[in-house]
């Protein structure tokens, strides 16, 4: 693809919650490789600060990515009990204010992005839906390349159609949140990222990135010989040394690798992809809130947890295939991949 001008095909993932700090997306971006942002839930300040702590750090590529978040209503007073009396019941108990969810209930995509619009990083993309026209196109007027990600054909061509640069093709191998544009993922075909992959090349004139259980360098040249532009990687890199992952979510991913995966909608009222612990297993078939408010209700929970070094109450975001992840610095996980996939 050749808006990565980019001799190495990998996207360190874009990853939510503290994950990608600055040092990690320098220190992927100085290998050659494109760091990434998750900004989903940041302000405009936040994100700010990150972008010039890292452009200290690189003067090479990076990705800013964002959610599009559906609009959502207040949760009546009957169904905001039931969620909080299940939270407040489990074993881990962190109370919960009945002020606990502040109107707006998502930050505001348009105020996100003007720290976008002054630091112009290389690529934008979105996850969750489609961005709009007008954001499209003042992206791309500033010389900044756009990618949104897709579940399935639908949404693939639903990207193409925009005028999107890229396509980022998310198996259901990829941990994190699903992306498909759907809250509640009707429809999701749930294909394999290869699945997906043969799918959306057939059909598709974008470029596709592939995300999803991509872990090793024969993962990558196996993609990369099936059509695939580049990779996304997320999971490989939860546990290098400059990523914000919690002590305690490292440690399951490194010790914990016979624990199978499993998509939840406990944590944040939207289906993604943990290491199964007590908490998805016990709020497994619950009933939960609307995407984000499940997420700011279980906040103090989360919190509680990370505290605690409790990994049983905390989400523990990763993907199928997580037990291959390596506790390194970036830059040696990027030169052991590179090495891999010379010996594929």
């Amino acid at each position: 693809m050749k808006i990565l001008e980019t001799h190495i095909p990998i996207i360190q993932a874009p990853m939510a919650g503290g994950v990608t700090t600055p040092e990690l997306v320098a220190a992927v971006s100085n290998t050659g490789a494109i760091g990434s942002f998750g900004f989903a839930y940041s302000n405009a300040e936040k994100i700010n600060t990150d972008l010039s702590k890292a452009r200290k750090l690189t003067s090479n590529s990076i990705n800013a990515n964002f959610f599009i978040f559906s609009e959502v209503d207040a949760p009546s007073n009957k169904d905001y009990k039931i969620a909080t009396d299940l939270l407040e019941g489990l074993p881990l108990y962190a109370p919960i204010s009945s002020q606990y969810l502040p109107s707006p209930f998502f930050p505001a995509l348009e105020d996100q992005l003007e720290p976008i619009w002054q630091h112009k990083p290389k690529f934008l993309t979105f996850h969750l839906g489609l961005p709009s026209g007008h954001i499209l196109q003042k992206a791309q007027s500033l010389g900044i390349h756009v990618g949104v990600t897709a579940t399935c054909l639908e949404e693939a061509k639903a990207i193409q159609e925009l005028g999107a640069d890229f396509i980022v093709a998310q198996g259901i191998e990829a941990g994190g949140h699903r992306g498909t544009f759907s809250v509640e993922g009707e429809g999701d075909s749930k294909l394999s990222t290869f699945q997906l992959l043969k799918v959306l090349k057939d059909e598709s004139m974008l470029p596709i990135i592939c995300a999803g259980g991509i872990m090793t360098g024969s993962d990558i040249v196996a993609y990369l010989n099936s059509g695939a532009a580049a990779v996304q990687m997320g999971t490989s890199f939860l546990c290098c040394h400059e990523a914000g992952t919690t002590p305690i979510h490292k440690k399951y991913i490194l010790e914990k690798r016979h624990r199978e995966t499993v998509y939840t909608q406990g944590f944040s009222g939207r289906w993604a992809q943990s290491i199964r612990n007590e908490f998805t297993s016990l709020m497994e078939g619950k009933p939960v809130l609307s995407f984000p408010l499940q997420n700011t209700l279980t906040s103090a929970l989360r919190k509680l947890a990370v505290q605690s070094e409790n990994g049983e109450y905390q989400s523990l975001w990763a993907g199928r295939g997580f037990g291959k992840a390596r506790a390194l610095p970036a830059a040696e996980l990027i030169s052991e991949l590179i090495s891999e996939m010379n010996d594929s």
